[in-house]
């Protein structure tokens, strides 16, 4: 239990498209290279700072990593996890 998160923040966020998403939307990330998809909603904060937020919780999730966007197979892009939260309480120990 204390392994998993239900969201993060990532920064240094870079898109694949020119067409920056502005609003939240839904779609898969990945933190880890051959990971299955996860299913996840993207909160835009800034231009390259954005809330993850999981649909489901997931294991070991560490600031530093990447994550990374898709939507299918196509690559939207992804940031460098900088804090990771359990149900809105950060997770110091991962840090």
């Amino acid at each position: 239990e204390y392994l998993y998160s239900t969201s993060l923040i990532a920064t240094n966020v870079n898109w694949v498209s020119d067409r920056k998403p502005t609003n939240s939307f839904q779609c898969t990330a990945k933190f880890r290279y051959r990971q299955p998809d996860t299913g996840v909603t993207v909160h835009i904060i800034d231009d390259d700072k954005v809330e993850v937020v999981f649909d489901e919780p997931v294991r070991a999730v560490t600031p530093g990593q990447a994550v990374v966007f898709y939507n299918g197979e196509e690559c939207l892009g992804g940031g460098t996890i900088d804090e990771v939260f359990r149900n809105g309480e950060k997770l110091w120990y991962v840090a």
